[in-house]
């Protein structure tokens, strides 16, 4: 019975998570094409109701567990946290959720204080960012807890959990196109350098769970596909409520903010404004080097497949960022380029060495 709940419990928070993470690039792009009009906005409502959903299910299994206890029946597997009974995974989750619920609130503040968003990277943003990645953690942990080795369900479990694990550091990639939109030369490697840094901390850590070689790559594909379907909310979400546009008044408030430079680069792309977050192409840019990541058996070597991703990926980034009309005035010079090669690879053999060490600590006895 225990076991159930926790299995219901897993699968209801992964659920929550992947439309959580369809609430938050929607919102990315509402305040892009829209404005902010209220806290109550429709993609603020999705994202909210996913994280309601988050806090009922491990609190409702901690408490369920914790009730147990104290009838003294058996938890197996459980320890006391703040008077709580629970798995690690579980107690993860809650601690998530909580610190994403922390941040609704100071993320009010910060807007009614600040005005339209000033950068995805604001203190309350990253707080919640923090909590999602946190919950993240807990559920890969509690797939490991809910399923045996080789379970085709754990594997699946892993898999989601990973795509959220992943999906919420890309998010944080795509400011950085716009600092280097902004600031030319060696700023045009923090996009592949996070990249490599941050995507390979939740890639590994999925190789070494789930005991698959293609780990990485079935995560990112999958990723992609979430992204697609997502796409398809938002755009279903602006048919049905019709908003009306109030961005050109925020604009004109604040020219300097990060959504006035994305207008910006838009008219030297040429292009319709993107929030270059959470978009199913830039995340199929980090395909091939995951499939580089999975060649060279992240399970086995970490570090150097981390290495390799992270060569590939800046290879694929910078094509592609080069590409841009407006990039290319600022393109580095030679001395920046390998400035930035060095440090984009260093942060891949660093995230490598960050997702082994998270892997470990996760499940130290998985094969």
């Amino acid at each position: 019975m225990v076991e159930g709940w926790r299995r219901a419990a897993l699968w209801g928070m992964l659920a929550a998570k992947i439309c959580g993470g369809w609430g938050v690039t929607w919102d990315i792009q509402w305040h892009v094409r829209i404005g902010r009009d209220s806290f109550w906005i429709p993609p603020h409502v999705l994202t909210y109701a996913a994280v309601a959903a988050l806090v009922a299910l491990s609190l409702r299994t901690l408490a369920r567990e914790t009730l147990l206890t104290r009838r003294g029946r058996s938890t197996p597997g459980s320890l006391r946290v703040f008077g709580l009974v629970g798995t690690r995974g579980t107690h993860l989750a809650w601690w998530g959720g909580a610190i994403i619920v922390l941040a609704a609130p100071v993320d009010d503040l910060w807007h009614r204080l600040f005005g339209l968003d000033v950068t995805l990277w604001s203190p309350p943003h990253l707080l919640g960012l923090l909590g999602s990645q946190v919950n993240s953690v807990g559920c890969l942990l509690l797939a490991v807890e809910s399923y045996p080795p080789g379970h085709p369900a754990r594997h699946l479990a892993l898999l989601l959990g990973g795509t959220t694990l992943f999906g919420t550091f890309h998010l944080l990639l795509g400011t950085s196109i716009l600092w280097a939109y902004q600031q030319g030369g060696l700023a045009f490697f923090l996009y592949p350098l996070l990249g490599s840094l941050f995507l390979t901390v939740a890639l590994v850590p999925v190789a070494r769970l789930s005991g698959s070689r293609w780990a990485p790559a079935l995560t990112v594909a999958l990723a992609a596909v979430i992204a697609l379907v997502g796409g398809g909310v938002e755009r279903a979400g602006f048919a049905l409520f019709e908003p009306v546009p109030a961005i050109e008044e925020a604009l004109a408030e604040d020219p300097s903010s990060t959504i006035a430079t994305a207008y910006r680069m838009a008219r030297e792309n040429g292009t319709p404004v993107v929030s270059y977050t959470g978009r199913p192409r830039s995340i199929a840019w980090a395909f091939l080097p995951a499939l580089v990541l999975s060649l060279a058996d992240a399970r086995r070597r970490p570090v150097v497949g981390s290495f390799a991703f992270a060569g590939a990926y800046l290879a694929i980034v910078s094509w592609s960022l080069a590409h841009m009309p407006a990039l290319q005035p600022s393109l580095p010079r030679a001395p920046e380029i390998l400035a930035g090669l060095v440090l984009v690879l260093a942060a891949g053999a660093l995230g490598g060495g960050l997702g082994r060490a998270l892997g470990w600590r996760l499940a130290p006895r998985s094969a």
